[in-house]
């Protein structure tokens, strides 16, 4: 498969997205064989609860803004139009009919190797897709490391989350320089994370 068909599936929900994310998208459009990221924001997943979930549109201005007009790196909804909860082989299973000349695969951290085998027909995905992992502090790619369908980049890491985002906003702690500057004054134009 031609490197420019290839597509990096960067999952999540970018609830707000950061440097960190982003980051790690450039990494893998500079370092490895993907011609292009896409950032794939999950819906909200209507059997949990919303709490601090910014609405599905929100966070998909936030990462419209965050790329800006980098051609190398975009954003898709396709998740918000499919059924809900969203899995990932469902996803894989559209674009590839939609998008059948492109080779997805996922991008995702070595956190989510642990529990890998309990995703929605996770064999079917490593039989058919390639799994890009950036290595993450304190959890090993186990069993996974030498399987043939997955490769592993020390790509570099913030240790930072959305989730610390979040709580110091609320605090009112200053996140100059965690998010994309754009990004961090939509954030507080729209008081975004306040309550």
């Amino acid at each position: 498969m031609s490197p420019s068909k290839n597509i990096g599936l960067f999952f999540g929900s970018f609830n707000p997205v950061h440097t960190g994310h982003l980051i790690i998208a450039n990494y893998m459009v500079e370092f490895t064989d993907l011609s292009q990221v896409w950032f794939v924001i999950s819906p909200h997943n209507p059997f949990k609860e919303k709490k601090s979930l910014l609405p599905d549109y929100h966070r998909l201005a936030l990462l419209n803004i965050a790329i800006e007009d980098n051609p190398r790196i975009k954003v898709t909804d396709i998740e918000f139009k499919l059924p809900k909860p969203s899995y990932t082989i469902d996803t894989l299973t559209y674009l590839l009919e939609k998008y059948p000349k492109k080779n997805f695969i996922l991008i995702a951290g070595t956190d989510i190797l642990p529990t890998f085998h309990k995703w929605k027909n996770y064999k079917q995905i490593l039989e058919f897709y390639e799994l890009y992992i950036y290595s993450r502090p304190d959890y090993d790619a186990g069993k996974y490391k030498s399987h043939q369908k997955i490769k592993i980049f020390n790509a570099p890491l913030m240790e930072i989350s959305s989730s610390f985002i979040r709580k110091s906003i609320k605090e009112g702690k200053n996140m100059d320089y965690m998010l994309p500057e754009k990004v961090y004054e939509y954030i507080k134009e729209m008081h975004f994370y306040k309550k």
